[in-house]
């Protein structure tokens, strides 16, 4: 290219441009991501959800009894999550009571599938938008392996490893054939950690693929399967407890369970929140960009009995991002919870008998599509748009973890605390707390959750314990369901935010059934008062060094952890198979 070549490149960027990424990868579903970028930075934006959803159609007509294991259908990821909303929602609506056992099983399957989750999310998911995968070549393994070392005392961070991951490295790209790491933006001026910090972090990467596996394991034994648990039921637990039988749940087993929680608290605390906080140091000019909304929902969870009246991890509302403001979520079934959520579709491919610009309770909500090809001030999205008392939110890991702070939870506190020193301390200037309002500070907030939650699992598991030694294994409660309509929610602060299920039963059968979804809340498109969702919002002015490469738009969105799967899914009227899967 010629120097004037060269000069109308840049002069052409400068300029207002239209960025299409779709789909956006390393993603559950299809998720469609415009952007006007305009000097650099981003002016406007538009999320897509790019399938219908028609599982709430399928509901209708059904025995409550049955929703958990349609809906968890939902997704391939988020299944557990979906088959414990389902069921409190029901139960909600019947207002039983459940046996504490049943709560303790539940809360680990949820805890593991959540642990699970966010491991996965940073280092397969996310990572990858910050670290260099081809600059580890570079490295110095032995100064790499040293530089971990004085973050933590994992055992995985030898020499030895660090040589042996980077010759294996070094064997995918001599042949071309980068594999799993094919297709990033490699030597993308945005990224800027050292040779020796993307080796770590390469190493790490390789090492959570076999950690992640012991969160599965714990799902699999007290949920007899994962993905797609099959124990929870309207009720309580399917697993009978026993202390001397091999053909149930066992101490055996649950000692089992106890040596994975070990290792993958372990692998947390000193591995992944460090990693985070040490590629959240280097990348500290990113706490200036995506903070979007900061109006944060949350919502309470692991019931410690049977009403769902005492939790061990609160939930709440902030407003515009000030935790003096936090007002508390207290129970299953909390009016203020109710009475604040509703759905809207002016932006979204649906249609309300009501009218578009109506929006309306979930108790109340319509499925019913109304496509229109994409239209930029008009209708884009498969995805509804919902609102708290209003107002769009921001859901997930950041909301959880501002709102327990809020909240006063001590041991939140203090893995915030020690994350944000860690930052702190490597970046060369204090950050603080504010710093969490952005791209950056998802992944922060994240990988302070996951640690709680490591916490708690090992606790849960303490409670189960306690309880059947104490003589009590009972894990079920039948449910009876009278004449006349009954409502009621089920809500789940799942690894990507809060989760609500929404369910009118009439006479034993379900009469409506609406899913509130976390990437719906995020995803979400221009609400009835054209008020941008969660993502479109944290991407306005953030920086495009290239549109032909748009990385900066990449992180942001991949901060939330996009599952449009849960959001959006896709049905054939004529009942034709969408697709086939044969075993051979």
């Amino acid at each position: 290219r010629s120097d004037r070549g060269a000069l109308n490149f840049r002069e052409e960027y400068k300029m207002s441009k239209r960025v299409t990424i779709d789909p956006v990868s390393r993603i559950e579903g299809h998720l469609r991501v415009d952007v006007e970028v305009d000097g650099g930075k981003v002016k406007k934006a538009w999320a897509s959800g790019q399938m219908f959803r028609g599982v709430e159609t399928i509901m209708i007509g059904r025995d409550p009894r049955d929703a958990w294991a349609i809906t968890q259908r939902i997704c391939g990821v988020c299944t557990t999550v979906h088959a414990m909303a389902s069921v409190r929602a029901v139960e909600n609506a019947l207002q039983l009571e459940i046996p504490v056992n049943a709560q303790y099983i539940r809360n680990m399957i949820m805890l593991a599938h959540a642990v699970h989750d966010h491991i996965v999310h940073f280092y397969h998911l996310s990572a990858l938008d910050w670290v260099d995968v081809v600059s580890a070549l570079k490295a110095d393994p032995d100064k790499a392996a040293a530089l971990a070392q004085s973050l933590s005392s994992w055992e995985g961070n030898s020499k030895q490893e660090f040589r042996r991951v980077q010759e294996r490295l070094k064997g995918y790209v001599g042949t071309g054939q980068l594999g799993i790491f094919t297709n990033g933006y490699w030597g993308h001026p945005g990224m800027k950690l050292a040779p020796e910090v993307n080796l770590l972090a390469v190493v790490h990467y390789l090492q959570a693929l076999e950690v992640q596996r012991h969160a599965s394991k714990i799902v699999a034994i007290l949920g007899s399967k994962s993905p797609h648990i099959q124990n929870v039921a309207v009720g309580g637990v399917s697993n009978p407890l026993s202390l001397n039988t091999q053909s149930v749940l066992t101490l055996e087993r649950l000692m089992a369970v106890r040596k994975w929680i070990e290792s993958l608290d372990d692998f947390v605390k000193n591995v992944y929140l460090i990693d985070v906080a040490a590629i959240g140091a280097f990348y500290a000019d990113w706490t200036k960009y995506g903070s979007g909304i900061t109006d944060y929902l949350s919502v309470p969870d692991l019931p410690l009995d049977g009403k769902g009246t005492q939790f061990a991890l609160p939930g709440g509302h902030i407003d515009g991002g000030k935790l003096e403001s936090f007002k508390p979520i207290n129970t299953f079934g909390d009016k203020y919870f109710v009475d604040g959520v509703s759905e809207a579709v002016k932006h979204s491919w649906y249609d309300y008998k009501a009218g578009d610009h109506k929006s309306l309770h979930p108790y109340v909500g319509e499925t019913t599509p109304k496509y229109t090809d994409f239209q930029d001030d008009g209708k884009y999205s498969w995805l509804k748009s919902p609102t708290f008392y209003g107002k769009p939110m921001q859901v997930g890991p950041l909301s959880r973890v501002l709102c327990m702070v809020a909240a006063g939870h001590e041991p939140t506190k203090k893995y915030a605390t020690a994350a944000l020193d860690l930052v702190s301390s490597l970046a060369g200037a204090k950050v603080g707390l504010d710093a969490m309002h952005s791209t950056i500070g998802r992944h922060a907030a994240r990988a302070v959750g996951c640690a709680v939650q490591c916490d708690e699992l090992a606790k849960q598991w303490d409670l189960l314990v306690a309880n059947m030694a104490k003589g009590d294994l009972k894990t079920f409660n039948r449910p009876e369901f009278p004449k006349g309509e009954q409502r009621g929610v089920g809500f789940h602060e799942a690894p990507r935010g809060v989760l609500s299920h929404w369910v009118v039963i009439d006479s034993g059968k379900i009469k409506n059934y609406q899913c509130v979804v976390p990437t719906t809340w995020n995803a979400a498109p221009r609400n009835e008062n054209d008020q941008p969702g969660a993502y479109e919002a944290s991407l306005l002015g953030n920086p495009v060094a290239d549109p032909e490469k748009p990385l900066e738009v990449l992180r942001t969105v991949h901060s939330f952890d996009p599952c449009l799967a849960c959001a959006v899914h896709v049905v054939d009227q004529k009942n034709n198979p969408v697709v086939t899967v044969a075993a051979v």
